[in-house]
């Protein structure tokens, strides 16, 4: 139980990293000297900070923080302090290559971050150039990690989570599903797409494919729709600010069937009301639902440090930084110059042949950037919080 976890057992017990990562004081925040030196390690850490979608960039960057902090007090990485300094590329692509570029001016040996897809896509393609270490904790499109082996990612794909929740539907036995999503968003289109794809593989007909454009708000007309083919189930694979909309709206038409979605719904308890979320089922790495081991005493943690409990994106900014802070541990064992090619190339290959045992479940890469770990699939209680419904294996 996870009271019987201390802080240092599980730090120690949460990845299986190189001898020099012990488990220490100082944190830096956009400053220092121009490179990591004999004393400090210096990563970054890469988000939307402000903006739209800076709710997202704030819950992975204090992930991440978080774990730095903890790793620091507990010895930091081959006795050196982990100095993080922090950029916000305020969810526009150009601004996140300008502070990439800045990121790298300052010396940082590897980055936590980018965020959301089209600047993480940006850093990608830039990173490459420079062999830089990368893992983004949340963005989900395919692609990202196809430009170069230097990018990582610590959650699953769209496409895997549109799979997930097409095996999850034929599992429940719900054979007549509509989708309606946000049109012209790599990841909303990715996930239904997929969703779409693997369901009717497994004998599943889709009723209607319904989708909107940023800024709507009203979503009546295309529920209309969608429940006049009388689904079993209704996919809305989108963020939680539309979703908590999409679901109160078809509840208020009378639907009370299941409606279903994806890891962007983190969050959505505080949009739709919990009589409305009955009935509801989305798939995600992290839940604070959670009551034991790792994710719990993370939940505690966060808690504790923040002053709110964590959200997914927090858990996997976490994650994260423990993926990275693997692959600087084995670059360091090495005894390689910080900074250096061979050093950053250590790094790489240190995050590639690695494993962590982190929040959101055990996390390794199989000759990609993208991780083999588990999925929860998620469902609401009575007062509208998350319960665990189903641990799904990276294996199924």
């Amino acid at each position: 139980m996870f009271e019987n976890v201390s802080r240092r057992n599980f730090l120690q017990g949460s990845a299986v990293l190189a001898a020099g990562l012990g488990l220490a004081g100082c944190s830096g925040d956009g400053g220092g000297d121009a490179s990591s030196d004999g004393s400090t390690i210096k990563v970054g850490i890469l988000g939307p900070h402000t903006g739209d979608v800076a709710n997202y960039g704030i819950a992975c960057r204090n992930g991440a923080q978080l774990y730095f902090d903890q790793l620091n007090a507990d010895g930091g990485i081959n006795g050196k302090q982990v100095e993080y300094l922090v950029e916000d590329e305020q969810g526009d692509p150009t601004q996140a290559v300008t502070a990439y570029n800045l990121l790298v001016e300052q010396g940082v040996v590897g980055i936590v971050g980018d965020v959301t897809t089209g600047p993480t896509t940006a850093v990608a393609q830039q990173s490459v150039n420079d062999n830089m270490p990368c893992v983004t904790p949340s963005a989900t499109a395919a692609e990202i990690v196809t430009y170069g082996d230097n990018t990582f990612r610590a959650c699953v794909t769209d496409p895997e989570q549109g799979r997930i929740m097409a095996a999850f539907a034929n599992e429940q036995g719900y054979k007549n599903v509509g989708t309606l999503y946000l049109k012209g968003d790599d990841y909303n289109e990715g996930v239904n797409n997929a969703f779409v794809e693997e369901a009717q593989a497994l004998g599943i007909t889709i009723t209607t494919e319904q989708s909107y454009s940023a800024g709507d708000v009203d979503f009546n007309s295309q529920l209309t729709t969608i429940i006049a083919t009388n689904p079993d189930a209704i996919l809305a694979p989108n963020y939680y600010e539309d979703d908590g909309l999409i679901v109160t709206q078809a509840r208020q038409q009378g639907y009370t069937g299941v409606i279903l979605g994806v890891d962007g719904w983190s969050g959505v308890a505080d949009y739709a009301s919990a009589e409305d979320l009955q009935n509801c089922y989305y798939c995600c790495a992290f839940s604070s639902a959670n009551t034991e081991g790792l994710a719990a005493q993370f939940t505690a943690d966060y808690e504790e440090a923040y002053g709110e409990t964590p959200t997914n994106f927090c858990a996997l900014g976490y994650d994260a930084a423990m993926v990275l802070a693997g692959g600087i541990a084995a670059a360091e064992e090495a005894g390689l110059e910080a900074g250096s090619d061979e050093y950053l190339q250590a790094v790489i290959d240190g995050i590639a042949s690695g494993s962590v045992e982190g929040v959101t479940g055990t996390i390794a890469y199989d000759g990609t950037g993208d991780p083999v770990k588990s999925s929860l699939v998620l469902t609401f209680a009575e007062d509208g919080s998350e319960e665990v419904f189903e641990t799904i294996d990276a294996s199924a």
